[in-house]
């Protein structure tokens, strides 16, 4: 085949969703969009109840603490063991600041079990729309207060977007969302984007061991 031939090809095929461009969402990026809806986040997971943290689901038992209780880091786990990959959740570590410990464990152990810190929201945002189950966390400052952590939602968002806001997100927390920037999402959390203070880390999912979504 004639080089500018395949010159017009490599172009063309550049502008495919999820190949060339940087914005677009590929198939297993798709499959990632309908397991996170399949979560129901904003049904469960609800702050102020005590939960099963892999179904969100509320357990009957008494808050003995005072707090908001929040459920990022469940539900961050929870989507974790749907893809099949590990990242720091109960018996190993109690749902209590859990999301504090998942940063430390990521920062300092995640490598070992096939995390990679990522650069930036849109290196972030474009491993997400590849499919790839990417974080983004937040630790406290104050050990005793809780930090912030979501899934990196496939999004079509631009570069200059990303800047602005973030990546989109899916996440418990305060506030249940299945789709929001993050700068929405870490609204209790304010000093996290201003301060640059958030990171980004992501593991490649195995889809076809990967149950569909319903």
């Amino acid at each position: 085949m004639k080089r500018w031939l395949l010159l017009v090809l490599a172009g063309l095929f550049a502008l495919l969703p999820g190949i060339g461009n940087a914005t677009g969402i590929s198939p297993d990026g798709l499959r990632l969009v309908a397991v996170l809806d399949e979560m129901h986040v904003e049904q469960f997971w609800i702050a102020g109840e005590h939960v099963n943290w892999q179904t969100g689901m509320p357990n009957g038992k008494p808050e003995t603490v005072e707090g908001k209780h929040t459920h990022c880091s469940a539900f961050a786990a929870a989507v974790a063991l749907r893809l099949g990959v590990y990242i720091l959740r109960p018996p190993e570590h109690n749902q209590k600041l859990l999301a504090n410990a998942q940063y430390d464990w990521l920062a300092d152990q995640g490598a070992a079990d096939g995390w990679n810190e990522l650069t930036n929201g849109e290196q972030a945002q474009g491993d997400a729309n590849r499919g790839a189950l990417v974080v983004a966390v937040y630790r406290n400052h104050h050990d005793n207060k809780p930090g912030h952590i979501a899934i990196v939602r496939p999004s079509e968002k631009s570069a200059r977007v990303i800047a602005e806001e973030g990546p989109q997100v899916t996440q418990a927390g305060g506030t249940n969302y299945t789709s929001a920037s993050l700068v929405q999402g870490f609204a209790n959390h304010p000093a996290a984007w201003s301060h640059n203070e958030v990171r980004y880390f992501a593991h490649a999912v195995d889809w076809q061991r990967v149950e569909p979504a319903h």
